[in-house]
């Protein structure tokens, strides 16, 4: 097989490389859109998609996705073309996602967050003919507005398709065609499995936003790893509150989902009442939590008091102990990186494996190595190093980013994901524990993004001579920005709020910005004169506990 619309700047699978994945079943002989065709026949009347716009069964929702792609075509869009995507957990925004998988457009998976600085980027990377946006995301800012005015700047977009009731909008698109018309409009166009799906995007610790091309066949093979992995049924129901066009929200649940014949359940953002009441309402048995979702059950006592009867399996990023002990509900921790590796326990796996360690990977294929910091040696059982791998679902490479490759992988060829684990054999499986990161990212929520970035426009600052963002924890959210700031002699330091409406005013997105800012006359250094962000991050950590009242502060020291 090869890809039927190849696009410049794409890294693709050798030919051998395709050829073993397609026969070890690494990637299935599917398009996404070949995919919901035959659920739309297995499953015509059953519910796929419940959200606050009601529920769509599997033909509807097929239906409603083969006009909006033949509508696209219409428009005179073409395979291999991009669309931006600035959109909630909303269905139009997973109708519009597949409308453009059918049509072989390609989305450019950014957040309804991003502002000037991170899409101007993605924009003139990506070159896209399209906009989708969501209307009423926030209503403190206008994103209908701001994507016209994107569009205004760069030429090559031409149409700018917002939610609402408005001429060209996504739900306009849906009835432009009617569907017999759309069907044969979208058989004309034959995607490959190798054909790209979806450009998702990588934090990265550059600040500028690299871009992951995942195909059809591969990508719709990992989310298959894991419906086998977590034993994922036709009796499914699933619920998904966290941002939809994440590649978390499409390789953990949407595609599995769609895979395993179950439902899905949407709501617009995370409210814990409305999570928790839910999972009763619709009878959900498979949930996870990628970002604030764990940390804020565990803050609720009357969470496990709440009824969970139906629920068989939680997944987390860590804590799964604390959590499976909290809700009495079977819980495993996950690790995901959109670059191409899951690794999770199995409901069969002991507590030690599922509770206590990050689990293993869900493709038979993948190849993970350990390797020592100073060099590409392997650690052995129980020490720590940098998860590297390789594999079917690993990028060959960031889009248009041929400098940016070169230090991506090792001699041998494995993806470095900068990521610091041990390795251990758990009841004789080979199972990793995720430690932390050694690149210099904040993950605030599950949104990774790099401090570089954030420290490059705050010493645009006119008060502010030098400056260092770390991560400092948070209880909900896990991690949060925080800047040590050396002020210029003669100025007066920003407060939080005023720094953030500079760093706005620069166009950087909101969650980026530090949520707290110490005053230092210098940085700490390491002995080799580095700046030591370490030394940093140890001491607003100390300084948290000591405000909380975590730590008993004996007098006189």
């Amino acid at each position: 097989m090869y890809a039927h619309f190849p696009i410049k700047g794409v890294v693709y699978p050798t030919e051998s490389e395709t050829i073993a994945a397609f026969n070890n079943g690494s990637a299935l002989a599917e398009t996404a859109g070949s995919l919901l065709r035959r659920r739309a026949v297995s499953f015509a009347d059953k519910p796929f998609l419940i959200s606050g716009k009601g529920i769509l069964s599997y033909a509807e929702f097929d239906t409603k996705t083969e006009i909006i792609a033949a509508a696209l075509l219409r428009m005179g869009l073409q395979p291999g073309d991009r669309a931006i995507f600035q959109m909630g957990t909303i269905e139009e925004a997973l109708s519009a996602l597949f409308g453009c998988y059918k049509a072989g457009i390609i989305p450019v998976c950014t957040l309804p967050q991003h502002r000037e600085h991170e899409i101007s980027t993605m924009i003139a990377l990506t070159k896209p003919r399209a906009y989708f946006v969501q209307s009423d995301f926030s209503s403190s800012f206008d994103l209908p507005a701001f994507a016209t005015q994107m569009a205004k700047r760069y030429g090559h977009i031409e149409s700018v398709i917002p939610t609402g009731n408005a001429n060209g909008c996504i739900s306009d698109l849906s009835g432009w065609i009617d569907y017999p018309t759309a069907k044969s409009i979208v058989e004309d166009i034959k995607i490959s499995p190798c054909d790209v799906l979806t450009f998702q995007l990588s934090g990265g610790s550059t600040g500028v936003p690299k871009i992951i091309p995942r195909f059809h066949g591969e990508y719709l093979a990992q989310a298959g790893s894991m419906v086998g992995r977590h034993r994922l049924s036709q009796s499914e129901i699933a619920i998904w509150p966290l941002p939809l066009i994440h590649n978390a929200a499409m390789v953990l649940m949407v595609f599995p989902i769609l895979l395993a014949g179950g439902t899905l359940v949407l709501q617009r953002r995370f409210d814990r009442d409305a999570f928790l009441d839910a999972i009763k309402a619709h009878k959900v048995t498979y949930a996870g939590s990628i970002g604030p979702i764990a940390q804020s059950l565990l803050d609720d006592p009357h969470s496990s008091k709440r009824d969970l009867a139906s629920m068989r399996m939680f997944f987390v990023l860590d804590r799964a102990d604390a959590i499976e002990r909290h809700l009495a509900v079977p819980t495993t921790n996950l690790y995901g990186i959109t670059e191409g590796l899951l690794m999770t326990g199995a409901p069969e796996d002991t507590e030690k494996l599922r509770l206590h360690s990050t689990g293993y990977p869900t493709g038979p294929n993948d190849e993970v190595r350990v390797l020592h910091l100073d060099g590409e040696k392997a650690v052995g059982e129980g020490m720590e190093g940098e998860l590297c791998f390789r594999g079917p679902h690993m990028i060959r490479g960031y889009f248009d980013a041929p400098e940016l490759n070169a230090g991506t992988f090792t001699k041998g060829g494995l993806f470095r994901t900068g990521d610091l684990v041990r390795w251990n054999r758990i009841d004789g499986k080979v199972s990793y524990t995720f430690l932390g990161r050694l690149k210099d990212n904040i993950s605030r929520g599950g949104e990774k993004f790099a401090a570089e970035e954030v420290e490059r426009k705050i010493v645009e600052h006119p008060s502010i001579l030098d400056a260092k963002v770390i991560a400092m924890p948070d209880r909900l959210l896990g991690e949060k920005a925080c800047a040590f700031v050396i002020v210029r002699k003669g100025y007066l330091c920003p407060h939080v709020d005023e720094l953030g409406r500079f760093l706005t005013d620069y166009g950087l997105a909101r969650y980026k910005h530090p949520e707290r800012i110490e005053i230092v006359d210098a940085f700490p250094v390491t002995r080799v004169g580095k700046v030591d962000k370490a030394e940093m991050r140890n001491e607003i950590a100390r300084r948290i506990q000591l405000e909380s009242g975590a730590l008993e502060v004996q007098e006189g020291i």
